[in-house]
């Protein structure tokens, strides 16, 4: 039976998404599900994987691209009797979502509830999850404290204020002008970062005291703005190096952010008690799969009671790739653009 997927054969701009045939379906080996795809996300990693200027995946080549996929076990491979053929599910796959037909460890598949739309479920994995375990696994905020959010008009940024706004937290995003509507639509307080100093636009928000947790993507040097603007006792959560990948700092100076969120918590009483701790997805979920598995299922619950409303801004199919990434790098999507492989 054939099928398609999207190939990189080299690393390079949108162009080198190609959508490639395969003529015999793939065949799952011990450990492993087939899943028929429904649904595969897309993203602003995924465009840093393209560009092969992401630290967690450098090869090989060729390669399907695709952080995260919904879909349904098609086949089983040896010594595997779950989840069970016809199970819809998710999973976190770094590369391999853009195709119709995916190998994947069973033991990594969390079961999807009936009667989830599959486009709003992948959007979970990867963003949601993010957010989700930055707010109550790094940073352990409790009911009613006030965060901020960089680059709120993201995937991440979104995933956290729909999160904030479920978990009852008050939230300040930083956005550009044509962004912040999208931001107040979650509830949240939003500041436009082109404007000025942001820092002090959040401390005049909070009235001088400053916010509990900070997310920042953006890395390097921006560290130190987002930590500035924390309360006493509160905490940073680095997740990224934004500036890194698109060319804007070197690996050096992402590395110097890094050790200052380490400098910043090995001297913390010099900073009135003010933290800050790095977060990966991918880390975290091999030091803690059991996590992952707990928090996911915690999630599409919350989808399916309708207490998180991701947004999909698009459903487009395979042969879109190239054009779904040229949208990304353009931003302003106010959501995710969801992959339909069939």
């Amino acid at each position: 039976m054939a099928w398609q997927h999207i190939q990189i054969a080299r690393f390079g701009g949108p162009e080198v998404l190609e959508l490639v045939t395969e003529e015999a379906l793939p065949a799952p080996g011990p450990g492993e599900a087939r899943i028929k795809v429904l649904a595969a996300g897309t993203g602003f990693t995924d465009t840093f994987i393209r560009m092969g200027r992401y630290p967690d995946f450098k090869g090989p080549l060729p390669f399907t691209p695709g952080y995260d996929l919904v879909g349904v076990v098609d086949a089983l491979g040896e010594g595997v009797t779950a989840p069970a053929v016809g199970t819809m599910v998710a999973d976190l796959t770094v590369v391999g979502g853009y195709t119709q037909y995916a190998l994947r460890p069973a033991a990594s598949l969390v079961p999807v509830p009936e009667g989830v739309d599959p486009a709003e479920a992948v959007c979970l994995p990867l963003a949601y999850m993010t957010a989700y375990q930055m707010l109550t696994r790094a940073a352990c905020v409790e009911p009613g404290a006030r965060i901020l959010v960089i680059g709120a008009s993201g995937s991440v940024g979104t995933a956290m204020l729909d999160l904030a706004r479920a978990m009852g937290l008050a939230a300040i995003g930083t956005c550009s002008a044509r962004n912040m509507a999208l931001v107040q639509s979650y509830g949240a307080t939003a500041i436009d970062y082109t404007a000025g100093d942001f820092t002090a636009a959040v401390r005049a928000a909070t009235g001088g005291r400053g916010v509990m947790a900070a997310f920042d993507a953006i890395g390097g040097a921006h560290f130190a703005r987002s930590f500035a603007a924390l309360a006493s006792g509160g905490v940073l959560v680095g997740y990224g190096s934004q500036t890194m990948a698109t060319g804007g700092e070197s690996v050096l100076a992402a590395g110097l952010g890094l050790a200052r969120l380490k400098l910043w918590t090995l001297l913390s009483p010099l900073f009135g008690r003010r933290r800050a701790v790095w977060y990966s997805i991918t880390d975290h979920r091999k030091a803690h799969p059991e996590e992952f598995a707990e928090d996911m299922a915690t999630l599409l619950d919350w989808l399916r009671e309708g207490r998180i409303r991701p947004v999909v801004a698009d459903r487009l199919p395979l042969s879109a790739a190239a054009e779904v990434h040229r949208r990304i790098a353009a931003g302003g999507l106010g959501g995710k653009v969801v992959l339909l492989p069939w």
